[in-house]
């Protein structure tokens, strides 16, 4: 299983259903909209410190963004 995408994915189905922008999201958890770009592409490895951020910022536990999806299974 591949962390990146799995994150990525995650990610992208969260703040999909938050209804966030990247841009939104990057400026919430302070983190260049660059840097949310690649997370969400899955060529970014967050460190925990960012996973924290990210889940803050979209409002959603930090396991929620390394929970498998079915395409990791």
């Amino acid at each position: 299983m591949d962390m990146r995408k799995l994150v990525g994915r995650n990610f992208a189905r969260l703040r999909l259903a938050a209804q966030l922008t990247q841009e939104q999201v990057a400026e919430r958890a302070d983190i260049s909209q660059q840097y949310i770009s690649g997370l969400e592409r899955g060529q970014r490895n967050p460190s925990v410190e960012t996973v924290l951020k990210i889940a803050q910022a979209l409002g959603v536990s930090h396991v929620d963004l390394v929970r498998p999806d079915e395409d990791a299974k």
